[in-house]
């Protein structure tokens, strides 16, 4: 089964801050958006886990099911960036992960927004949309 680019953003107390999906050809499915989720939510602990073992904020590919693969990127703030796609291309994915980092970075330095809560911002899903466009 293909499924679509899932990102999600996850706090520190494993709780989603925001999620998204880019459909790259691929007519989602609700059913594929719980398994995406799920999938996502089950590799947070092997994250963790990499977060330790590397100095990159960058983990690359942290964990598998299937033919889909997960890769994150953590913060200084250890907030993960996770994305479930089926193909490996880690120039884009890290390009995708620099470009939300920075925006992650203006939404958390604003004074009206609350650390480690989800992100609502109508400007910051629809750049976070075209960044993912643009990359797969």
């Amino acid at each position: 089964m293909s499924v679509p680019y899932t990102f999600t953003i996850v706090g520190k107390n494993d709780n989603p801050l925001y999620e998204a999906e880019f459909a790259s050809g691929v007519k989602a499915k609700e059913q594929a958006h719980h398994l995406s989720q799920f999938v996502i939510h089950s590799s947070i602990d092997l994250v963790e886990e990499a977060v330790w073992k590397s100095t990159a904020m960058n983990l690359k590919g942290v964990d598998r099911f299937g033919k889909s693969y997960i890769s994150s990127f953590v913060t200084a703030g250890h907030i993960k960036f996770m994305l479930l796609h089926e193909k490996k291309e880690e120039d884009a994915i890290k390009g995708f992960f620099q470009d939300v980092y920075e925006l992650y970075v203006k939404i958390a330095i604003n004074p009206f927004y609350q650390l480690n809560t989800p992100i609502t911002s109508v400007a910051f899903d629809s750049r976070v949309k075209k960044l993912g466009a643009k990359y797969f």
